[in-house]
């Protein structure tokens, strides 16, 4: 049996390099816009739950000595914030709460500027908002809210009540951390070997 016939072959086009191709069409910014969204912040309230010290044992009047030493006291002091620092953190979070509650106008401002940004939310979900022909993405937008809330903010006292929180939170943790004894609780560190001199008279 006798084949005849001829084989076509297809010409090679040689492929021609036309780049990277980023994903999202290349859009960085998309990739990068990390909402925060109420599971973070949930999981976040969780974290710090679980590294929260017992407040018993935060405020035992009897763990609050005086240094030994003035070159003990830094030590004394980052251990801690570093043991302590979820309950100073609501130390914080306690005071600014206080003084919210105790300046009736300046919470009126926050929940007005909060309620904004979350009618913003649910805006963008249905329709862009759009200025002189521009649409504004979500980070713009709290942008401005924030620019026009911060000159009724310092109208209604924010100013005063945020150096009112800071100064407190800073007197009353560093308070707690030169004073309270923590080497009863996770024992004292071995000192380094220290060559002492002494003057012989």
């Amino acid at each position: 049996m006798k084949l005849e016939g001829e084989i076509a072959s297809t010409p090679t086009v040689p492929t021609v390099f036309q780049g990277f191709k980023l994903p999202n069409d290349g859009n960085i910014a998309g990739l990068l816009k990390v909402q925060m969204s109420k599971e973070m912040l949930r999981e976040w309230y969780v974290k710090r739950k679980e590294t929260i010290r017992p407040w018993a044992t935060f405020f035992s009047t009897s763990k609050f000595k005086q240094p030994i030493s003035s070159k003990r006291l830094p030590r004394r002091v980052v251990k801690n914030v570093e043991y302590f620092q979820s309950n100073y953190l609501f130390v914080f979070i306690g005071l600014f709460i206080y003084c919210l509650v105790t300046s009736p106008l300046l919470l009126f401002a926050v929940i007005a500027s909060l309620g904004i940004c979350y009618w913003i939310v649910v805006r963008n979900t249905d329709k862009k908002l759009t200025i002189f022909g521009r649409q504004l993405t979500l980070a713009q937008q709290y942008s401005l809210v924030g620019l026009c809330s911060m000159p009724v903010l310092w109208i209604c006292g924010a100013g005063a009540a945020l150096f009112w929180v800071l100064g407190a939170s800073c007197f009353l943790i560093m308070t707690h951390a030169v004073l309270y004894d923590i080497e009863s609780l996770v024992g004292p560190e071995e000192d380094s070997f220290e060559l002492t001199m002494e003057e012989v008279v």
